[in-house]
């Protein structure tokens, strides 16, 4: 039988997500939530909504929506079928969604081995160092010196963003947009 917590306890215990069970221990890296680890072969709807944080796909002919890219970062991986892979990389971690430093890997796993035409960054970049999709705002300590872009670093984000995803250079272009909603169709 299994043993019994007093209720103060049940409840300081954070739920996992989608299962309502409490988790046994936090895990050192979070876990992305359910609705953003969608396996490769699951089928994908024709309209995607992909806010901070977030990787999510559309098949062919589908549409994804980046609502509110003021300071963020978006990165569309087109796919040789036609179908479009999402990422929502934010400068800040918005809570239970991919931090910078984990957000291309998480696209890079949902890509998996298939092949790609394509892959499109579109949003700030003029607030983005390259540095922050290998070390997030969040990760820097007490007086260790946070890199800040002076002017937009158009290659170094192309650089960053095709190493992170494993494709070419070439297949990598990088566009300044203005704040607002972006879609990918």
């Amino acid at each position: 039988m299994p043993a019994l917590l007093p209720m103060a306890a049940l409840l300081a215990l954070p739920l996992t997500a989608g299962t309502g069970h409490a988790a046994a221990a936090p895990e050192s890296v979070p876990r992305p939530p359910a609705a953003t680890a969608a396996a490769a072969d699951a089928p994908a709807a024709a309209t995607a909504e992909i806010t901070e944080g977030q990787v999510k796909e559309v098949g062919p002919g589908g549409t994804i929506l980046y609502p509110s890219v003021t300071s963020c970062l978006t990165v569309t991986v087109r796919l040789a079928d036609g179908g479009l892979v999402g990422a929502h990389a934010s400068l800040f971690q918005v809570p239970g969604e991919y931090r910078s430093d984990q957000i291309l890997a998480a696209l890079s796993k949902q890509v998996g081995d298939r092949s790609v035409r394509a892959v499109e960054v579109k949003g700030a970049v003029g607030a983005w160092d390259p540095s922050y999709f290998t070390k997030a705002l969040e990760s820097y300590g007490d007086g260790e010196d946070v890199p800040y872009p002076t002017s937009p670093d158009f290659d170094g984000i192309a650089g960053a963003v095709a190493k992170g995803t494993g494709q070419p250079a070439g297949k990598v272009t990088v566009e300044d947009v203005p704040d607002g909603d972006l879609t990918a169709s």
